[in-house]
């Protein structure tokens, strides 16, 4: 079952640590966004196989529940 991270609260894309195909474990850093001048790292809750990322390094002005990642 493929495991959808979303965007928690809006912000601005900082930076993207993974691709598609990459293996992660239940912790890793997926990405980083920047929220109010701070740093908000999003981790993969499972581990897995990084089948899409939706979300570019340097996007502006995304919402909170914007599909970012999804895991298989």
């Amino acid at each position: 079952m493929a495991e959808e991270v979303t965007l928690q609260t809006p912000g601005n894309m900082w930076k993207v640590m993974v691709k598609p195909g990459d293996s992660v474990k239940a912790g890793d850093t997926l990405f980083i966004m920047e929220v109010m001048k701070m740093e908000v790292p999003h981790e993969a809750a499972a581990d897995g196989v990084v089948k899409a990322v939706h979300v570019n390094e340097g996007d502006e002005g995304l919402d909170a529940g914007m599909l970012a990642v999804v895991i298989e």
